[in-house]
C-alpha cells in the first residue's frame, strides 16, 4: 500500500495508520522506527453502568511501535501493548475487579494487544483502521476511526519527527468471553474506547 505526501510531509489519511496501521513492507532498508510517546499518549474507555451513567477509565501504562518509509510512505511492524494492570478509575476496588477474571482478567493475559493489518483514507486527515485485539486469551476485530492531527519535527525539547493522532472505536466485551452483569444491563457489554497519541521517530 503506498500514500502520498502534501508539502513534503505525509498528510494523506492513510497515514493515519503509523501509529495502528500496517501495511507490506516494499522497501524495509529505508523505514525508520517510530515510538509511541508514553508521556503523551492516552488509552481510555467508557462503558455504560446501569443505564445512568458511563463509568470513565484510562490505564497509565502503555508502549509501541511502527517502521515507516517517509520517503515510500510504507508502513509495517506495528504493536501496541496495554498492561491490564495500569487499569484506573480513581476507586481502587473498582480498578481489581476490572483486573479479575469477571472483566479484563489480567492473571490469564497480562497485556492487551492491538496489531492492525491496514487502513482506509476518507479524507486527508481522516480514515479508518482495522486490526486485531488481543484481551483475555481471546481475539476480536477492532475498527478505529482515526485523525491524523499533525506531523511535523516538535518545536522544542528532543526535536525528533512526531505524528499525533485521535482514535476512537469499540468493542464488545463478550466477544472475549466477558459476560459479567450483562444480564439486566448492569454492566453494559460495549466498550467505547478513546486513544490520543504522540510517536516519535526513534533514534
Amino acid at each position: 500500500m503506498t500514500f502520498k505526501t502534501t508539502l513534503g510531509r505525509p498528510r494523506n489519511a492513510a497515514a493515519l495508520v503509523l501509529v495502528l496501521g500496517a501495511a507490506p513492507m516494499a522497501a524495509q532498508a529505508e523505514m525508520t522506527r517510530y515510538e509511541l510517546d508514553p508521556q503523551h499518549t492516552v488509552v481510555a474507555f467508557m462503558v455504560d453502568h446501569v443505564g445512568y451513567a458511563k463509568v470513565l477509565g484510562q490505564f497509565t501504562e502503555v508502549s509501541g511501535h511502527f517502521m515507516y518509509d517517509a520517503e515510500t510512505q510504507e508502513l509495517g511492524e506495528v504493536r501496541v501493548s496495554v498492561p491490564i494492570a495500569s487499569v484506573e478509575t480513581f476507586i481502587d476496588a473498582r480498578d481489581q475487579h476490572i483486573m479479575s477474571e469477571d472483566f479484563l482478567w489480567a492473571d490469564e493475559q497480562p497485556e492487551m494487544v492491538f496489531t492492525a493489518e491496514g487502513g482506509e483514507p476518507e479524507t486527508d486527515t481522516t480514515g479508518t483502521v482495522t486490526g486485531t485485539l488481543g484481551l483475555r486469551g481471546a481475539e476480536a476485530p477492532l475498527t478505529l476511526d482515526v485523525t491524523l492531527n499533525k506531523v511535523a519535527e516538535y518545536p522544542f525539547g528532543h526535536g525528533k519527527e512526531t505524528v499525533g493522532i485521535s482514535a476512537r472505536g469499540s468493542v464488545l466485551r463478550s466477544d472475549f468471553g466477558s459476560t459479567y452483569a450483562l444480564g439486566g444491563g448492569i454492566v453494559g457489554d460495549q466498550v467505547d474506547i478513546i486513544i490520543e497519541a504522540e510517536a516519535l521517530a526513534a533514534e
